[in-house]
């Protein structure tokens, strides 16, 4: 499976993935994912816990999967605009939906794999099926967990998407790469919430991320607190990651039907209407809170920073 395994990996390039690599199924084991759950670290997200099973054994998604091929898709703009003060947005969200952006070519690499190999069977997803890619990625050597729980890659450092085919083909496996953090806790210290707990995970309960975007209750007080300006999303602990901050960072490159959008302070965002949010947000990860949401969000952040709604 040598031709084939190359073959999967040039198709992947030529449809726009950053990179891509393959783990072997029979690698599967629990990493911390157990322990995250018994601890209560996934908060209310029950789905996480309802689909605990097939999560961690993808024959149970993909009867006779053999392989997981691995996709690295690159976001990181040098370019990016400040963002205001008391509206942040995490970079990710800052364009289109990657749910949207990556199902094509995602599809289209499924395909070629079913056409190479007809007789075999394929499952594609990218963070909306129950399959967990970040433990693929490290088992398929695109990156190592980072304290922080997120993917480090050498090149992109976490600032990419990914998304997994599994698959019966029987690819050729790459190797792990080495834990590459050291003795670095720039992302723990950087965490305002104390979110960042030991074993590599993150407690959902504490992380500004999950609330600003998950959470559809109230936020407490002790978070709340310290948003520190994040109406969506959260990158703390990614920007203080030295792999971040290195100079001639793999720039993305812009779709032109890339739609971004404007960056608005917490007191404009509280000032649109819910026409208005819905016209100007469609189609980015923002919809993923909904204009209760955000106007929450701004809320408690123009409370911490002292200021008033307008």
């Amino acid at each position: 499976m040598d031709t084939l395994t190359t073959s999967v990996k040039k198709k992947a390039l030529e449809l726009g993935f950053a990179d891509c690599r393959i783990a072997s199924a029979d690698v599967e084991a629990d990493d911390g994912f157990d322990r995250w759950l018994a601890q209560g670290y996934h908060a209310d997200m029950d789905w996480m816990a309802r689909t605990r099973d097939v999560r961690q054994q993808a024959a149970l998604k993909l009867p006779g999967v053999r392989s997981v091929v691995v996709l690295a898709w690159n976001y990181y703009h040098p370019d990016t605009p400040p963002l205001p003060e008391t509206g942040k947005i995490a970079r990710y969200a800052r364009r289109r939906d990657y749910h949207r952006s990556l199902l094509k070519p995602l599809k289209h690499l499924a395909s070629y794999i079913r056409e190479c190999a007809p007789d075999e069977a394929c499952y594609a997803s990218t963070d909306s099926g129950p399959v967990r890619e970040r433990a693929w990625a490290a088992r398929a050597g695109l990156g190592w967990i980072g304290r922080h729980g997120l993917v480090i890659h050498p090149r992109f450092g976490t600032w990419f998407h990914l998304a997994t085919i599994l698959t019966t083909v029987p690819l050729v496996p790459d190797e792990p790469i080495p834990d590459r953090c050291g003795n670095c806790t720039a992302c723990v210290h950087a965490c305002p919430t104390n979110a960042i707990v030991t074993g590599r995970l993150v407690d959902s309960r504490r992380c500004i991320a999950y609330h600003t975007i998950e959470n559809k209750g109230p936020i407490p007080d002790e978070i709340a607190d310290r948003l520190g300006g994040w109406v969506f999303g959260c990158d703390r602990c990614q920007e203080a990651c030295p792999w971040n901050k290195r100079t001639g960072m793999a720039a993305a490159e812009m779709d032109e039907r890339e739609r971004t959008f404007p960056s608005l302070t917490a007191k404009a965002l509280l000032a649109l209407s819910e026409e208005e949010f819905n016209r100007l947000y469609a189609g980015t990860p923002l919809m993923r809170a909904r204009h209760a949401g955000l106007c929450r969000n701004a809320t408690l952040v123009l409370r911490s920073a002292g200021d008033q709604r307008p």
